[in-house]
């Protein structure tokens, strides 16, 4: 099969833009609500009218990973028809079916190859670029009180999570990339020294132990094949190990966040919301199927937590898809023989089931969900070549007289 068009990276870079979302920081120059939802649902529409003119015969590879987000799909139309969340829920079902459907339309290319990877860090990259030129032109606005000093976006609205979540992704991934010799360091080195200066500044814990502990586990699967992979593990190990003692009320300090031990216990507030949630009567249907694809929100509050947003929003049966869906892309990437997609694709899917503890996002469309199809590309076998016919040419008898041998 032939490598994939330059298109495909512009439609997974709108991807990117859609799933940035509309809620986050104050910006320096005020961004209408409804300016920025429309510039983010334009660019899925876009994204789905590319990927239909890429692939206008609707050519599909079988893919149990967006099969069961089809499910999912058909699950939280069941529960929004109900409008038990207004018709803001049904709006949402055909942003998640634009979603998918843009999925279906690009996994013609997905062939085990590190295309989607390069795409990923490109696109995450350029978002942390203009996060950086934020913090350049107002440090004031990019290090706001409100969130406690705290790293924002203050050109597009981002929020600390957000940041952190795509620094922590592109520096597990080009990480990767520099062990398996598919970049030099220099590159690898421009990505991964300004991303770490931002995921230190958003104070992100859930995405820097995401980062770590994908990354020993990606890591730790390359050791019996990789030399660089072994010496990088021991380097690290040192490293850290150092770090804990010279550095340990710093890095303290740092995780705790000026917290007080009962806020720091109740994971900032969450836990409230969560037993809130969970005490909450619910009808039998409303159990198995949810009230409907929201804000992920109870009470006016976040639910910051992605079983619990799934549970709350497509039920029981989404809570059920969504297991699926990580327990299959683990289980193939695990059977897979050690090579650097397969380490990228433990990365991608420890990193979301480590996230979903304190993030929502892995029931809607978000990163999340991007980075999974990331990694169900890594583990997608490529496509077997067709062989080309060859013509049945039928031997033509001579005639006799040219048989006959001739007589000089």
């Amino acid at each position: 099969m032939a490598g994939a068009p330059k298109l495909v990276g512009i439609v997974w870079g709108l991807l990117v833009l859609n799933t940035l979302g509309s809620a986050g920081a104050k910006t320096i120059v005020p961004l209408p609500r409804s300016l920025i939802q429309l510039v983010t649902m334009g660019a899925l529409v876009t994204a789905f009218a590319l990927a239909l003119v890429l692939n206008r015969r609707l050519r599909v590879r079988p893919s149990a990973f967006l099969f069961l987000l089809t499910l999912l799909l058909v699950t939280s139309v069941l529960s929004s028809a109900q409008l038990a969340s207004g018709f803001g829920a049904l709006f949402r079902c055909v942003r998640l079916g634009l979603f998918v459907g843009t999925l279906w339309l690009l996994g013609r290319w997905w062939d085990g190859g590190l295309t989607f990877v390069r795409h990923h860090v490109r696109m995450y990259f350029a978002v942390l670029g203009s996060v950086a030129a934020g913090l350049v032109v107002s440090p004031g606005a990019a290090l706001p009180d409100l969130y406690g000093g705290r790293l924002v976006g203050a050109l597009w609205p981002l929020t600390p999570p957000q940041i952190g979540q795509y620094a922590a992704v592109i520096i597990g991934l080009t990480v990767l990339l520099v062990l398996g010799r598919r970049t030099d360091r220099a590159s690898a080195a421009v990505v991964i020294v300004p991303s770490a200066v931002l995921l230190a500044l958003t104070h992100t814990r859930t995405a820097t132990l995401g980062l770590f502990l994908g990354l020993a586990l990606a890591i730790g699967s390359l050791l019996l094949t990789s030399a660089a992979a072994r010496r990088f593990f021991g380097w690290a190990v040192l490293g850290a190990a150092v770090a804990a003692v010279a550095l340990g009320p710093v890095l303290e300090a740092w995780f705790l966040r000026g917290q007080s031990q009962e806020n720091f216990s109740s994971l900032t507030g969450r836990a409230k919301v969560w037993d809130a949630l969970l005490a909450a009567e619910r009808t039998v249907s409303e159990q198995l199927f949810g009230v409907g694809l929201g804000d992920k929100s109870f009470g006016g509050l976040p639910i910051d937590n992605s079983w619990l947003a799934v549970y709350n929003e497509q039920g029981l049966i989404g809570i059920a898809l969504v297991a699926a869906i990580l327990l299959v892309l683990g289980g193939v990437a695990l059977l897979r023989p050690p090579s650097l997609p397969r380490a990228c694709a433990l990365f991608l899917i420890s990193y979301c089931a480590i996230a979903s503890y304190t993030e929502a996002g892995l029931g809607d469309a978000s990163p999340y969900l991007l980075h999974l199809a990331v990694a169900a590309s890594l583990l997608t076998a490529p496509a077997a070549a067709t062989p080309v016919p060859t013509p049945d040419v039928t031997r033509r008898r001579a005639p006799r007289r040219a048989r006959r041998p001739e007589v000089a």
